[in-house]
């Protein structure tokens, strides 16, 4: 009699159904599409929107005679640096002249030097005879105080120029005393070669007479033409009379648009529409990416982006490299009912490194149900749009906004054909041989800023962490 043993069981056989096998028959759950690009886009959420209908808003301003004050571009070619001959016409005795002959006989003229940290570039009370122009580094104005101490007036970099009015006062000193922070190169421009050229060049010479009969013109301190007024006067006394004199080429902003081209096959559109409308999330994110680029351009575009429309008097530089709340107490003076500061969140992070190392730490405020940082009340918005230059600097930028306070708006238009959001259109442009529908996806946009202070900029703002 023989005993039949059973076969001892596979421990690596399955002995239940897989995991695997059992998802061919359940119905999984699934997210709409995900998208790393999108980012809070603060900049959109706090303008205020102004309907510009046909496409254009005018900005009138008063009459102001204020003239130059602009940014001074260079090139360079190895050690040496030249000044662009037209780039001239950014300083106020040559703004509005444009002889090209004229206006590179003075670029000739100007003479490079070099320059160390710590060199004395100028001495307070010494006679001041020519304009330095900066072509590269970073330096401070200093004073003496009312109590005899030395305080720091301003910080000028890149672009920035003094001395520029002893190119026609033969008695002029320096009111300050100027002091290079690093390395650098200038450029300078004396009065006796300015003379030189004045010389020779009869309508420059008609231009600087004009230019030297401007301070005739009563104005107040931003350049506007002075409306006047009687005041503390009694008895019955001739009134002054005025009247409102406006700008007579006020600029103009035109809508800009950023526009593509969603391609969706008619196969994918008619099957694959459960439980998610393939076409309604194609365009989902396509519109959050035509937002990004909206609130890239607003920020960077050089015809209207809010970095390269801050008046030159509302630019300022960081005392030490790194931003502190000094730094950005002097940002707000600048302006009244700032309510916003927009910078990276790289930078957000140095101007917390900052307040830590003062001992201080910023409060935060309720922003459309959510905490933000703030400093003297105005929150502290993070803009990754803002770039960061390869040298680890960046800006920070500050603003009043709305009409009703003469501040910074977004412009758009709404109510257009098929609009799909506030100034944004989705059209149905048809189906191909290849059947594939397309939708043109357009939204028009731009900003303004209603008057010079409504937004100020601090500049070269050192973000990387210093090694000890």
């Amino acid at each position: 009699m023989t005993t039949e043993t059973s076969p001892q069981p596979d421990a690596t056989a399955p002995s239940s159904l897989s995991t695997d096998a059992a998802r061919n028959l359940a119905t999984t759950t699934k997210t709409v599409p995900q998208m790393q690009g999108i980012t809070s886009r603060w900049l959109l959420r706090t303008l205020p929107w102004v309907e510009v209908k046909g496409g254009t808003y005018r900005v009138n301003r008063r009459l102001t005679h204020t003239v130059g004050d602009g940014r001074i571009e260079f090139v360079q070619d190895g050690a040496t640096v030249r000044v662009v001959p037209r780039e001239l016409g950014e300083l106020a005795l040559l703004r509005g002249f444009d002889d090209l002959d004229v206006l590179t006989a003075l670029a000739d003229r100007c003479v490079q030097r070099d320059f160390r940290a710590g060199e004395v570039l100028a001495e307070r009370g010494t006679p001041a005879g020519q304009i330095h122009l900066i072509a590269h580094g970073r330096i401070h104005r200093t004073t003496v105080g009312k109590y005899d101490d030395e305080v720091r007036v301003s910080v000028l970099a890149d672009g920035d120029r003094f001395g520029e009015a002893a190119l026609l006062d033969d008695g002029a000193v320096w009111d300050h005393t100027v002091t290079a922070e690093t390395a650098g190169t200038l450029l300078v421009l004396s009065r006796a070669d300015f003379a030189a050229v004045l010389d020779g060049a009869p309508d420059l010479r008609a231009h600087v007479e004009r230019f030297r009969a401007l301070p005739a013109q009563r104005q107040n301190k931003h350049g506007e033409a002075e409306i006047a007024l009687s005041s503390g006067h009694t008895g019955e006394v001739g009134l002054a009379t005025t009247f409102v004199d406006y700008a007579l080429a006020p600029r103009e902003y035109e809508l800009s648009v950023a526009q593509t081209v969603l391609r969706v096959h008619t196969r994918v559109a008619d099957l694959y529409n459960g439980p998610m409308n393939q076409t309604e999330e194609q365009l989902r994110l396509t519109v959050e990416a035509l937002r990004e680029r909206q609130e890239h351009e607003m920020i960077n575009n050089r015809e209207f982006g809010l970095l390269h429309n801050v008046d030159f008097k509302q630019r300022l530089q960081p005392h030490s490299g790194a931003p502190t709340p000094d730094d950005l107490d002097e940002l707000l003076c600048r302006r009244r009912g700032t309510r916003v500061f927009l910078a990276h969140p790289r930078t957000i992070a140095a101007i917390g490194r900052g307040f830590n190392a003062a001992g201080l730490y910023p409060t935060h405020v309720d922003l459309g149900g959510q905490q933000v940082p703030a400093w003297r009340g105005v929150p502290i918005l993070p803009c990754n749009k803002i770039p960061i230059s390869p040298e680890g600097t960046s800006s920070i930028l500050a603003m009043r906004t709305g009409e009703e306070n003469q501040g910074v708006v977004g412009l758009r238009q709404t109510g257009l054909p098929e609009e799909y959001e506030p100034g944004l259109s989705v059209r149905f442009m048809g189906i191909d041989e290849q059947a594939i529908i397309s939708y043109l996806v357009s939204t028009y946009y731009s900003a303004a800023v209603l008057v010079p202070d409504a937004l100020g900029v601090l500049e070269n703002v050192q973000i990387t962490r210093r090694r000890d």
